[in-house]
């Protein structure tokens, strides 16, 4: 009965306690299951499909088996030149000594904070659904994203900005808006996706003031909107899609202030903005760890180069782009690592290091000086580290030539299974009612990875 009450009148009567910041009944169901190990996510995400073969998944068989030809199903027989193995060096790292590729040297430094899963797999080595599976479990654009359910199960923890933002590069990610698409779930739990090419204030957060009113009389002004909503909400029992166009108008105008401050990275010291680097996703993820510490809950920062804005899709050149591809991304990684950890963030952030899967282990095409890797995406490896994740441990295994996931194999549903645990929701029961439905991050998959909890 007092379980009951504390979420019930207990409750009731504190909302009226809270005035203006009263807990609306929709947020009165997002709380914790149970007790969570993070608060808040990072997702560093490196569209294309960085290979696991180079970063964190040494094949020394492959070298003994060099040019020649793979057998079975996985392979695709009518290109390639055989089985390439990787040209960088692996090395232990840490005390935990984990193998690390010469291209990650930063986050080989860090390496005791991090969990390797080396046994990842999803359903197809396409691009397309192979994003739209890893950022919201299904194949097809129709489903709310991975940081969509996670701010509809535990809510924003701020007041002034969005609960979910999104950083990338350029307009052009592949797929693009659907894959931080709120779908059926209230607009409110839709992602606030920001262009990082130009990280001046006023383009990051455009149009976020006022040029004619101050803030008193635009104050009023919503407070008039706000009474005349409510009204009308008030006739039409609580429609989920106008209480969240109230809301977001309130968000709005807070943003006013709180925006242009924590956007800014030029407010950081210069020794920091120095350890992340200055690509775009060494910024945005410094800018990610600002929004971090204001609250936003879920943050996805995307990767592309610089030098050519391509993603980690190395068809061809594989060898020259990845270590170029590296040198942008991994210092920033690391960094953002090390900053969490130093400021006492990262026992409660969980950071997500991977892209939609990996690479093929052997050549894709015919040309010796531009061999390249395609898809792959029945083994592929990922990086965790924090929230409640065991540092310095290996989880799984892929066969001898990474072709497939053998020991302790990790979908993609148990991924996300294991991330909506950490933050103290169980898949099976956060759901949503659509179409006649219950619906789910997981769908009807999914277990918890129990071997990388802390």
């Amino acid at each position: 009965m007092l379980h009951r009450m504390s979420s019930g009148f207990g409750l009731a009567g504190l909302a009226s306690m809270l005035g203006p910041h009263a807990v609306s009944a929709a947020d009165a169901a997002r709380f914790p299951h149970f007790r969570p190990r993070a608060k808040r996510v990072i997702f560093l995400f490196l569209n294309g499909g960085p290979s696991h073969i180079d970063t964190f998944d040494p094949k020394p068989a492959l070298r003994t088996h060099e040019g020649k030809q793979p057998e079975g199903d996985l392979y695709k027989k009518s290109k390639g030149l055989g089985y390439f193995p990787s040209s960088l060096r692996f090395r232990r790292h840490g005390q935990s000594g984990i193998e690390v590729s010469e291209s990650l040297p930063h986050l080989a430094s860090v390496i005791d904070e991090c969990c390797v899963i080396r046994s990842m797999h999803t359903d197809v080595p396409n691009h397309e659904p192979a994003l739209l599976q890893m950022h919201s479990g299904n194949l097809q654009p129709i489903r709310p994203s991975l940081g969509s359910w996670v701010l509809y199960g535990l809510g924003s923890a701020n007041d002034n900005l969005p609960g979910y933002v999104v950083l990338r590069p350029s307009p052009k990610i592949v797929v693009g808006p659907a894959l931080w698409s709120s779908g059926f779930l209230p607009a409110e739990f839709q992602a606030t996706s920001v262009v990082t090419s130009d990280m001046a204030v006023d383009r990051l957060v455009a149009n976020i003031r006022n040029p004619v009113l101050p803030p008193g009389e635009q104050r009023q002004q919503l407070d008039l909107l706000a009474r005349m909503n409510r009204r009308h909400l008030e006739r039409r029992d609580g429609d989920a899609e106008l209480e969240a166009q109230i809301r977001a108008m309130e968000t709005a105008f807070r943003m006013q202030r709180e925006a242009l401050r924590s956007f800014d990275i030029s407010r950081e010291p210069e020794s920091v903005r120095r350890m992340y680097g200055e690509s775009t996703f060494a910024k945005s993820c410094l800018l990610g760890r600002r929004l971090l510490e204001e609250g936003v809950r879920f943050v996805t920062v995307y990767y592309t180069s610089d030098r050519d804005n391509q993603p980690w899709d190395t068809h061809t050149d594989h060898e020259q782009r990845h270590r170029q591809l590296c040198l942008d991304g991994d210092q920033a990684a690391a960094a953002l690592i090390r900053d969490l950890r130093d400021r006492g963030m990262l026992e409660d952030t969980l950071v997500i290091w991977g892209g939609e899967f990996g690479r093929t282990p052997y050549a894709e095409n015919q040309d010796r000086k531009k061999l390249g890797r395609d898809h792959h995406h029945t083994a592929f490896s990922m990086l965790l580290a924090g929230g409640g994740v065991k540092g310095g441990v290996v989880h799984g295994a892929s066969d001898e030539f990474g072709m497939r996931a053998t020991v302790d194999p990790v979908h993609v549903h148990d991924l996300h299974a294991t991330l909506l645990h950490l933050l103290g929701l169980d898949h099976e029961r956060l759901t949503y009612r659509y179409a006649g439905r219950d619906f789910r991050l997981t769908d009807v998959h999914g277990k918890v990875v129990k071997g990388i909890l802390a």
